[in-house]
């Protein structure tokens, strides 16, 4: 799709809202708001957004950047204004393949041995381009969860060490265990395990499969192209860059390397027993064990673009403070294989076209007052959500205005089904001065805010939350076409879109004209 044609769809969306400036002058700004902020102009932008054209919006595709074409477009035409001459911010994405050069070796008491990659190690997707010597440590499962008063890293020094951690977490099997149950949790994933293992200064980890809960230790690790011949060139993990300087040597290893270090994997078998029976760690140093352990990656630049607008605020002090809007515009792509003449795209409607469409709107709103707001707006839509947060992780790490001045974050994810009268307000118990303003505007929109306290969402603002910003999530609650074939525009609650986007505007002007700083709770 030219950008002629974009331009012009863009007109014909525009179109819906356009007033006189001296109409403009006279009237209050959610007077205005609530004219622009219509069912039909958010439900043009959702069927440009989630049409099949753009097949799903993946990152990185074409696709994703004639979205970005058409948003940067719309925030042009709104009169907001670039940053650093561009509407684009770069997200430096990159495929990561393995390289050649990788190992391992293991001494213990005297005895060094090395295994052989594939059969008795392979690296995981979340493996560093790293090397590392170090004693080892058993770290248990590797999890540090202080809600269920557990810590494999209590009483235990692993900085500048390897650790050896276990799949899974304890009482896998067993329904009343503390972690919930057969339910796994968050800490049974290999990538939880490594980031606490980083955080508590592991240099490498070496990862094995529970032996008390699964008869195959085969370390299968990531299935690397470079190590199959079936397995495609491009299946590779596409991985946010500003990660790759923290990453250590992932290994999942085998029976083989268990038996060096335990004896056999029956005396491994009989540690886990003792752990989940407890509940309680086991971790100790393994005397006289050291380890050498060696990976490195190949990457391909796969670079992506958030989309920024920026409204410069009015007041000589307070504009030098920010409020974000961001909504994610990314999707999961389409089906590769798939039967000719059906449908094949998750076309992405509610997630997150209309998130999107609801930045687009305010932009639009807040380009039709003829008084801008005492601080600044920065409008942004973000790639990469769908794939770990890329496009605010990256920002957050490198940002465009200091984080220090950023006041808020408002993050519209998922807001265009379900009751229209409802409308969940996610983790707001974390920002509680963003929430009560937020109640008080809702007063003249008329929703039964459902706040959600205990959860907070796996959307943007958690990058934002993570620096201690206040944020509020809007969001419209799950359905049964969440990441499916069937989330197309055509089942949209168009109204109950407009209607988000102008309680959104209806605070986002509050905290625009705001002097305050707002509270943040951090929460473990």
């Amino acid at each position: 799709m030219n950008r002629r044609t974009i331009r012009l769809a863009i007109v014909a969306v525009f179109s819906v809202c356009l007033i006189s400036c001296a109409q403009r002058g006279l009237e209050r700004p959610a007077v205005i708001a609530d004219r622009t902020i219509t069912g039909e102009l958010v439900k043009q932008h959702v069927a440009y957004l989630a049409s099949d054209a753009l097949k799903g919006r993946n990152t990185p595709s074409a696709e994703l950047d004639t979205a970005a074409q058409y948003i940067a477009e719309v925030f042009r035409s709104s009169g907001l204004q670039p940053v650093n001459g561009s509407f684009f911010e770069k997200v430096p994405l990159g495929m990561v393949g393995l390289g050649e050069d990788n190992h391992l070796k293991i001494t213990k008491d005297n005895a060094e041995r090395a295994y052989t990659i594939k059969t008795e190690y392979t690296p995981f997707d979340v493996t560093g381009n790293k090397e590392a010597r170090a004693p080892i440590v058993f770290a248990g499962y590797g999890i540090a969860a202080p809600e269920y008063k557990y810590d494999d890293y209590g009483g235990i020094d692993v900085k500048g060490k390897i650790v050896f951690v276990l799949r899974h977490e304890p009482g896998e099997d067993d329904s009343s265990s503390v972690f919930d149950g057969k339910k796994p949790t968050k800490y049974s994933d290999v990538s939880q395990k490594v980031k606490s293992a980083i955080a508590h200064g592991a240099v490498g980890v070496m990862v094995a499969t529970d032996p008390l809960n699964h008869t195959s230790l085969t370390p299968r690790g990531f299935p690397w192209p470079s190590l199959s011949r079936t397995i495609p060139k491009d299946a590779l993990p596409i991985n946010l860059l500003t990660d790759e300087k923290d990453k250590v040597p992932v290994l999942h290893v085998g029976s083989e390397v268990i038996g060096q270090l335990f004896g056999s994997v029956e005396a491994l078998k009989q540690i886990q027993a003792d752990i989940d029976k407890s509940v309680k760690p086991r971790s100790y140093e393994i005397a006289g064990a050291v380890a050498s352990m060696k990976t490195t990656t190949v990457i391909k630049d796969m670079a992506t673009r958030n989309v920024v607008g920026y409204c410069e605020g009015s007041d000589p002090k307070l504009k030098n403070e920010l409020v974000v809007i961001g909504a994610h515009y990314d999707h999961v792509g389409y089906q590769k294989e798939h039967e000719p003449g059906k449908p094949y795209i998750y076309n992405g409607a509610d997630d997150n076209a209309s998130g999107t469409a609801g930045v687009l709107a305010l932009a639009q709103a807040f380009g039709q007052l003829s008084q801008k707001p005492k601080r600044s707006i920065l409008f942004m839509t973000f790639a990469g959500e769908e794939k770990g947060l890329f496009g605010s992780r990256s920002y957050v790490e490198k940002p465009l205005f200091p984080l220090e001045q950023t006041v808020a974050m408002l993050n519209l994810d998922m807001v265009s089904r379900n009751s229209i009268d409802t409308l969940w307000m996610v983790g707001q118990g974390r920002s509680p001065d963003l929430a009560k303003i937020n109640a008080e505007e809702n007063n003249d929109v008329g929703f039964v805010l459902v706040a959600d306290d205990k959860a907070i969402g796996g959307s943007d603002h958690m990058s934002f939350y993570r620096k201690r910003i206040p944020f509020l999530f809007y969001f419209a609650g799950f359905h049964p076409d969440y990441h499916q074939l069937t989330d197309k525009s055509d089942l949209i609650n168009a109204p109950k879109l407009a209607k988000v986007a102008r309680l959104a505007f209806r605070t986002a002007w509050r905290v625009a004209n705001d002097d305050k700083r707002y509270q943040v709770i951090q929460n473990p």
